[in-house]
């Protein structure tokens, strides 16, 4: 017999479309394979992109090379110690590890939406902490006013019972792949503040910041870029960050988390070893971090190819006249395919689930509904692909769509 959460996490496992689905599609070896445009993945490290000589990995070695690379990104107000980081395998064990330490089971922390809608899982399967949504719209949820939804939501979890104990911000945004302004930023973290609230900060896409031409996008700010002891008690606020999005290396399962809260230092260590980085691991992130100039180079390049996919990707929907966000990070465009969506006595989930399975019946595949957005019929496109592969993903879904 299963214990409670263990009978609920299994569960998970029957939900429809929660999990994506592998690619398949070689060019040449399988060109009839599965294309997904639903995995925030970047382009593949070769062994050569990885492959460093290096002495014996140490513990000590990694949080100095991230407090370093940190202060370099981030900007940080007050610069990062070694001391403020805690290194695990990566930030989805870290999110995990912060619901336990920061939260009781059943309590909730308070997102905005459409979100990234894995969050449900992170914090969830094990640490049972709730993912609790305040309704914004899309242009909504990027201004100082979206406060205003959070105040509701919070409210409205008070009535139910609901002990909301932190805010989750992800910055830059998955799925919308923008970047909060300032203004924005300093009134969450007021909000949180006011309330005494926990406020995360999901920052995996720190780096994944590229040039679109347009003048007015914002531009990427750390929540530790600001004064925070003018907005909120400085050890309420937590940053995630990762290697898995910046540098293109999922598989290695590198996390950090950097907070001034000595406890929740503490109370994350000692589950470690749970979810501590493999030596190798350890080897090969210390390696990267401490080469600053091929750090350099690999963003720079990373930018440039994320730009380019962004360009083919926004043209070729601007031509077939598909609705899309405007955005400047990430790895992904938030599309609008509710014109295709299918009529008939459907739910709205169904409705998406249906229009995804006339997309993966033509070799695509998209996440439906796991974004989480208050609308139906958004779906999030991963375009960090290789050219080759982007065009023909984008023509068989452009020919799905048409078929409909």
């Amino acid at each position: 017999m299963l214990s409670a959460r263990g009978l609920k996490n299994v569960n998970e496992l029957d939900k429809p479309w929660r999990f994506a689905l592998t690619q398949t599609y070689d060019p040449e070896t399988n060109p009839t394979g599965l294309i997904s445009f639903g995995l925030a993945e970047n382009v593949t490290f070769t062994q050569d992109s990885i492959s460093y000589r290096s002495s014996a990995p140490t513990a000590a070695r990694l949080p100095v090379a991230a407090a370093v690379h940190l202060n370099d990104i981030l900007a940080p107000h007050i610069p990062i110690n070694s001391d403020q980081i805690v290194v695990a395998d990566s930030p989805t064990s870290l999110g995990n590890m912060l619901g336990y330490s920061l939260a009781e089971q059943g309590d909730g922390i308070l997102v905005n939406r459409p979100v990234y809608g894995r969050f449900e899982l992170d914090y969830g399967v094990e640490a049972g902490v709730e993912m609790v949504y305040a309704d914004t719209d899309i242009e909504e949820a990027f201004l100082p006013a979206s406060v205003e939804k959070y105040e509701l939501a919070l409210a409205g979890e008070k009535e139910k019972g609901m002990n909301i104990r932190a805010v989750l911000l992800v910055n830059p945004h998955n799925p919308v792949g923008r970047c909060y302004p300032i203004e924005t930023l300093e009134a969450i973290a007021k909000f949180c503040g006011k309330h005494s609230l926990h406020l995360i900060s999901d920052e995996v896409y720190a780096s994944c910041v590229f040039d679109t031409g347009d003048s007015e996008a914002v531009p990427f700010t750390s929540i530790l870029s600001l004064d925070l002891s003018k907005l909120i008690n400085p050890e309420l606020v937590h940053v995630l960050y990762g290697f898995s999005k910046d540098f293109a290396s999922g598989g290695l399962h590198l996390g950090f988390l950097v907070t001034e809260n000595q406890s929740l230092r503490r109370a994350c260590k000692a589950v470690l070893r749970l979810h501590g980085a493999s030596q190798a691991a350890v080897t090969i992130g210390t390696t990267v971090l401490e080469d600053r100039i091929f750090v350099s180079s690999f963003v720079a390049k990373a930018r440039q190819s994320l730009a380019s996919g962004y360009r083919l990707t926004t043209s070729i929907l601007e031509k077939e006249g598909i609705k899309f966000i405007r955005g400047n990070a990430g790895f992904f465009v938030y599309v609008d395919l509710s014109p295709y969506l299918p009529s008939g006595d459907l739910s709205p989930k169904e409705r998406e689930f249906s229009l995804a399975q006339r997309i993966l019946d033509a070799g695509v595949f998209l996440h439906p509904g796991e974004e989480h957005s208050k609308d139906v019929g958004w779906f999030r496109l991963v375009f960090s692909q290789e050219e080759v592969i982007l065009k023909e993903g984008l023509r068989r879904l452009i020919g799905a769509l048409k078929a409909a």
